[in-house]
């Protein structure tokens, strides 16, 4: 009897170890709950049996990254060396900051990095010039893609009809009265978006908060990512975001485009 070929599919399967992917669900469920959680609050959380659950926390727990009282866990600060291992080794994100820098000193606001995940975005850098508060979009905060202007400047990458097809699918619920949410007009301003360069947001994403946002591009061309600055309405006019914080936006995403590999 002739040998079967494995196939790709195969090849993936066996490489897929489910105890590490069930970990990692775990790990991602400490977001979803508010302070320290019972141990089948947090099986529910992630679907998992709660006598699995219970031999993932406390191996979590002697690498250090989770502690517990025997009833209730919560994550420890340990924790943050997985996004500090991420933020060391992306090229995106060591190349930008010193731009990010720049341009929130010379606009005296707040300017952020964020990568696309899935149909979010994730901001992954900011720079803060010092008279300015800083809170709000902190590293590892995450927003709908569709209706934040650096979501809409990545979305800008895909075509037309594989956009279109993005949009249908993609999960689109106000979160503020202001936020469009018909697929149909989201294209044509993402179309329009990507013509013009940039994405102007006027409360869609947050109440009371206005952002610019241009794409960042790889040296072939590729959009990799996307830069922003914002500022409450009652600040900062639109107007003022296209003439004082778009050529900073695009001189710094310019400037690193030979640079990103």
């Amino acid at each position: 009897m002739p040998k079967l070929k494995r196939t790709d599919q195969d090849e993936r399967a066996t490489d897929f170890v489910e105890a590490l992917d069930r970990g990692l669900r775990l790990l991602q469920v400490f977001g979803t709950v508010s302070g320290p959680a019972t141990l089948s609050d947090l099986a529910r959380a992630a679907d998992l049996p709660r006598a699995t659950a219970r031999r993932i926390l406390f191996t979590l727990a002697h690498g250090g990254f989770v502690m517990t009282d025997g009833k209730l866990f919560t994550l420890t600060p340990h924790v943050l060396t997985l996004a500090g291992s991420f933020l060391q080794s992306n090229q995106v994100v060591t190349v930008l900051q010193p731009v990010l820098d720049r341009i929130a000193t010379a606009a005296q606001e707040i300017a952020s990095l964020a990568l696309l995940d899935g149909d979010d975005v994730v901001f992954v850098a900011r720079s803060s010039p010092t008279r300015v508060f800083s809170a709000g979009l902190d590293i590892g905060y995450r927003l709908p893609a569709f209706c934040t202007s650096v979501g809409r400047a990545m979305l800008g990458r895909l075509g037309d009809a594989e956009l279109a097809e993005r949009l249908k699918v993609m999960r689109r619920e106000a979160v503020t009265p202001q936020t469009v949410t018909d697929p149909k007009r989201l294209l044509a301003t993402i179309i329009a978006d990507r013509e013009q360069g940039y994405s102007l947001v006027d409360r869609e994403a947050e109440p009371h908060f206005r952002s610019i946002s241009v794409p960042v591009r790889r040296y072939d061309g590729t959009i990799v990512a996307a830069i922003n600055m914002g500022a409450h309405v009652d600040r900062v006019p639109a107007k003022e975001l296209i003439d004082r914080f778009l050529p900073l936006l695009r001189e710094g995403a310019e400037d690193v485009k030979s640079r990103l590999l």
